[in-house]
């Protein structure tokens, strides 16, 4: 079976897997394993921030990001398109008691001149406007990314404008291999910042927080009352060390197979529009005579996964355990399904 329905599906290499055997572990509620205490560092660290927490998901780290950023009756300003809005079940709202400003950005990315048009003026029947959420690259949007100038521009309102600025980065080293601009570029515009591991980075489990020590204290009483204190937590904090040490740079594979699908579908009488192949994640529009469940029956076929984004639009993402084998044939498929 070819799986492209998400890069959240690789499992572990075995070299992973040697890695996550060999960890020390210890009482993470307690501060005192010293896997997930070494992985901490190492993202914060690369990032420069102070601190950082090891959560089970991205979700979890961006909900306690917001809820340690704002209170109740404040205003999260995002893009129409952020996952903090469409997948993660209305936690803003659950957790925080705020509001949620929806802007329409392009491809999932906001500008400084929206962000500033947005700020709600102080008026007792109005939230406040507390913090800006960016997400980097953007699912979906077909895995944009921000230009850093962009990032340092929105920057720049927050702090015009008294607002937090959070990074939902569940994706940013596919962002970086493609801007090339390094993760202290990044830390140094943002007040927190969100990475997955169990991504494009392939490890099974765990996402990161990180900020400024007061911030990452807070974090981590959020973190305890939403259930996400974990013990020997250690081995799989393991193979978050092993993903930044060695899976990093494999990105650019994941990348370079996506544009190579790419070149293929926009060739085919089917598809209708393909939106900018930017990273990992290819976004179709299917003609109006096929819809994505038919579509995908037809992928289906040939042992071939892909997900369905809407009536007649499909998503597809490469990853670590997508291999030119896989490529090969799927490239062959897709001029012959119908």
């Amino acid at each position: 079976m070819i799986n492209l329905i998400s890069d959240t599906v690789t499992k572990p290499t075995p070299a992973m897997l040697e890695a996550m055997m060999q960890a020390v572990v210890g009482d993470d509620v307690f501060g005192e394993d010293p896997t997930v205490n070494a992985l901490e560092a190492k993202a914060a660290a690369l990032f420069g921030k102070e601190a950082a927490i090891y959560c089970p998901s991205g979700t979890m780290t961006n909900q306690i990001a917001i809820k340690v950023h704002t209170q109740p009756l404040d205003e999260v300003i995002c893009d129409q398109h952020s996952h903090i809005y469409h997948y993660e079940v209305g936690g803003y709202a659950f957790h925080s008691g705020v509001a949620v400003q929806l802007l329409e950005g392009n491809q999932g990315r906001l500008s400084a001149t929206q962000v500033a048009a947005a700020v709600k003026p102080a008026y007792d029947w109005l939230p406040k406007s507390t913090l800006v959420v960016l997400e980097n690259t953007c699912n979906r949007a077909g895995g944009s990314y921000y230009r850093l100038e962009d990032m340092e521009a929105i920057r720049d309102v927050c702090r015009q404008q008294h607002l937090k600025l959070h990074l939902d980065g569940a994706r940013i080293f596919n962002a970086l291999t493609e801007s090339g601009n390094t993760p202290l570029e990044i830390g140094q515009v943002f007040d927190s910042i969100s990475i997955c591991l169990s991504k494009g980075l392939g490890a099974p489990v765990g996402s990161l927080l990180m900020g400024s020590q007061d911030f990452i204290r807070a974090a981590r009483r959020v973190r305890k009352v939403m259930g996400g204190g974990m013990r020997q937590a250690g081995y799989l904090a393991a193979a978050g060390i092993y993903a930044l040490d060695h899976h990093v740079g494999r990105l650019k594979e994941d990348h370079a197979r996506a544009q190579q699908i790419a070149s293929v579908l926009e060739q085919q009488p089917y598809i209708a529009q393909l939106r900018p192949v930017s990273t990992n994640i290819l976004i179709f529009d299917l003609a109006p005579t096929l819809s994505a469940p038919q579509f995908l029956e037809a992928l289906g076929k040939y042992d071939i996964k892909a997900s369905s984004f809407g009536t007649h639009t499909v998503r597809m993402v490469t990853h670590l355990d997508f291999t030119e084998e896989m490529l090969e044939k799927v490239l062959e498929v897709l001029p012959r399904l119908f």
